[in-house]
């Protein structure tokens, strides 16, 4: 009976020590490239991705690679962890998640907002000339 009770307890203690870091991780914070650049913690910027300047995809590291311009203008590199999103051309707007380091914003999670969804039909064939 008492040793129900213990690997009962120690169960519920893990779930909430893996509720609460779960919680820490989903809760990033919006930043600016200079806001992320001054802080060591994990961010999300939102911007639009720099047409002009080189984008890539490394097949051997498995990293997207592009530039990423904020709200005030500013130039960020930003090396992704992984594929390019199916929606990245069209996406009128791009929020990368992660830490600024040596440089170069390194990205853990790309989200794409789509102009289909939130724009009529006028705007979206702006974007598709």
């Amino acid at each position: 009976m008492r040793l129900k009770v213990i690997i009962g307890s120690i169960l519920i203690i893990g779930f909430i020590i893996f509720g609460a870091y779960s919680f820490i991780e989903s809760n990033v914070k919006y930043a600016t490239i200079e806001e992320a650049k001054k802080t060591t913690k994990k961010v999300q910027i939102v911007g639009e991705w720099v047409r002009d300047r080189e984008s890539y995809y490394d097949t051997r590291r498995h990293q997207f690679i592009f530039y990423l311009k904020d709200d005030n203008g500013d130039i960020v590199k930003v090396v992704h962890q992984g594929a390019k999103p199916n929606n990245f051309e069209i996406a009128s707007h791009v929020v990368v998640k992660g830490r600024y380091v040596n440089g170069i914003f390194e990205s853990q999670e790309i989200l794409t907002k789509c102009p289909s969804k939130y724009q009529s039909a006028d705007a979206l064939k702006q974007y598709q000339n």
